[in-house]
């Protein structure tokens, strides 16, 4: 599998979301070499404002409606950033089997959890993890977006901090 095609591909979602002026972040899920859904982050802005729809629950959801005419575990997520708790434990419970993600979130990034602490549900789950594909690429858009004065989402955050300091 072509890490770097596929992770340009999530790249495109985080760039179409920063010219929404929504946090840059992108997902596809990608299956033998198809990608069959994508998202980017949705509700950073706005009167909808949510901690909810993050790119990678958008690309769940519409994996979903596909419905289960795959085998998961053969799943692969690339992401921009690296997933949130939130949104690493839905992947594991999607039966997701490996994730892929550019720039790592310092702040809230969540695939550092150790799942063999944690109940088998999670404990159990044989989900990969592969950090660092096309960082510099991922660093850069979340450089751009935090460097732009009007967005206030996480302006002020550990994550702002570290981003602009790299």
């Amino acid at each position: 599998m072509d890490y770097e095609y596929f992770m340009k591909m999530a790249l495109t979602q985080a760039e179409q979301a920063l010219a929404e002026r929504e946090f840059p972040v992108g997902c596809v899920l990608v299956y033998q070499d198809k990608i069959l859904a994508s998202g980017a982050r949705r509700g950073s802005i706005g009167d909808d404002r949510n901690e909810i729809d993050h790119a990678e629950i958008v690309a769940l959801r519409r994996l979903a409606e596909l419905g289960d005419r795959v085998d998961h575990g053969q799943i692969t997520a690339f992401s921009t950033m690296e997933p949130c708790l939130m949104c690493y434990s839905a992947l594991i419970l999607a039966g997701i089997g490996k994730i892929v993600y550019a720039y790592e979130d310092v702040m809230g990034g969540g695939t550092g959890c150790e799942l063999f602490r944690l109940t088998p549900l999670y404990r159990d789950s044989p989900v990969t993890v592969v950090p660092g594909v096309l960082r510099a690429e991922g660093l850069k858009i979340f450089k751009d977006y935090f460097a732009d004065p009007t967005n206030e989402y996480l302006r002020k955050s550990l994550l702002a901090e570290y981003t602009l300091g790299a």
